[in-house]
C-alpha cells in the first residue's frame, strides 16, 4: 500500500469513528438559499472598506485604490 493509500485509509477509519461518537453528518436542505446574517463586526468592516475600489493591473495582481471624494 502506497503512502497516499495509507493516509487515506487512515482518514476514512477516523472519520467512521467520529461518526459514531457524534452521529452522520447533517447536510440539510441542498436546495434552500444559503442565507448570510451580518453582524456589527462585519457591519464596521463593509463600512470601512466601502472607502476603497479594488483595481487590477496588467498582470492580474489585485489591489485597493482610496476612492475619490465628490465635492458636491
Amino acid at each position: 500500500m502506497a503512502s497516499g493509500e495509507k493516509f487515506v485509509d487512515k482518514l476514512m477509519h477516523g472519520t467512521e469513528k467520529l461518526k459514531k461518537v457524534f452521529g452522520p453528518a447533517d447536510h440539510g436542505d441542498m436546495d434552500a438559499p444559503v442565507v448570510h446574517r451580518h453582524d456589527a463586526s462585519e457591519d464596521s468592516s463593509e463600512e470601512q472598506l466601502s472607502h476603497f475600489e479594488q483595481e487590477t493591473d496588467s498582470q492580474g495582481h489585485h489591489y485597493a485604490v482610496r476612492k475619490e471624494e465628490s465635492a458636491e
